[in-house]
């Protein structure tokens, strides 16, 4: 595909714990046949280590993210078998990246997991780094913009700021678990979350078992 016809989902990943919820929607995106803008906050490179002992660098962004792909939920290495050549990535830093400006073609933008700092960020437009400067770009090109929030408990200033993204047309998305789809393990829990960002932003998966209106379905 050229770059003249490439038009990818711009993927953020804040500091926010829950570094699994974004290795799953990106596995998803690229399931789906999508190509992807990766932004990796430099906040969200220390839980990335912290959770999955993976040190993500700049200049060797392809290989620590195969490994970060590749590992389950669980910590288990070599789980998952991902191709990463429809990623392209961008240094958080790097505010004249493609994804700062409105005319960059892509399709919106999925913030997974985003940290409280990050939702209070973009509901002021302060645009502190790419990641920010790219989901205030969403916005006022009124494409998607999916926010997976994964914090616990929720104080007042941040719901107001989630409401503010709410109203602005973001897609206010709680990194929430179900138990209906049948999990028995923790990459099953992983996958719901993701799943649901990928349906809020329309892309086709098989992350999970969907509620088909039978009690206890998952059971049989």
């Amino acid at each position: 595909m050229s770059q003249q016809q490439r038009q990818p989902w711009i993927v953020g990943v804040s500091g926010a714990s829950g570094t699994p919820f974004a290795a799953a929607v990106l596995r998803g995106l690229l399931a789906a046949g999508e190509s992807v803008d990766l932004v990796v906050s430099r906040a969200s490179r220390l839980t990335l280590l912290d959770e999955t002992g993976i040190a993500f660098r700049d200049a060797h962004w392809q290989e620590d993210l195969r490994s970060w792909l590749a590992r389950g939920a669980d910590g288990k290495p070599h789980t998952f078998d991902v191709e990463v050549d429809r990623v392209r990535h961008w240094a958080a830093g790097d505010l004249a990246a493609g994804p700062s400006s409105g005319s960059y073609p892509a399709k919106g933008m999925l913030i997974v997991p985003a940290s409280t700092a990050c939702v209070a960020g973009v509901a002021l437009g302060l645009s502190k780094d790419l990641l920010q400067r790219a989901a205030s770009v969403t916005l006022k090109e009124r494409r998607k913009l999916v926010v997976a929030v994964r914090e616990t408990p929720l104080n007042g200033q941040t719901l107001k700021y989630l409401v503010a993204l709410d109203e602005a047309g973001a897609v206010v998305l709680p990194a929430s678990p179900a138990f209906y789809a049948g999990a028995t393990h923790i990459q099953d829990l992983v996958d719901f979350v993701a799943g649901r960002v990928l349906d809020a932003a329309g892309v086709p998966h098989r992350l999970y078992r969907r509620w088909e209106g039978e009690l206890g379905g998952s059971r049989g």
